[in-house]
C-alpha cells in the first residue's frame, strides 16, 4: 500500500488527505503517482525540469515489515 505526501516549503512533509481527513492510501505505486499528478499537476511538472522535490509516494509497511 502506498500513501503521497506533500512539502508544504517549510520542510516538512504532511500526507495528502481526502475530504474525510483520512491520509489516501493507494494499492499501486502507479496509482498513487497518477493521483499527485492529478492532484498537482505544476509541482510534478516542476520536478521533471529540476525544480524542487515537493511530492513523494511513500509504500506504507505493517508491523512485520511486509506491505499492507
Amino acid at each position: 500500500m502506498y500513501k503521497v505526501e506533500l512539502e508544504e516549503g517549510n520542510g516538512l512533509w504532511h500526507d495528502v488527505t481526502g475530504a474525510d481527513g483520512a491520509p489516501l492510501t493507494f494499492a499501486t505505486r502507479d496509482d498513487a503517482r497518477a493521483a499527485l499528478a492529478r492532484l498537482y499537476p505544476v509541482l510534478v511538472k516542476l520536478e521533471s525540469y529540476g525544480g524542487e522535490k515537493r511530492t513523494r509516494v511513500i509504500e506504507i509497511f505493517d508491523k512485520e515489515g511486509d506491505s499492507e
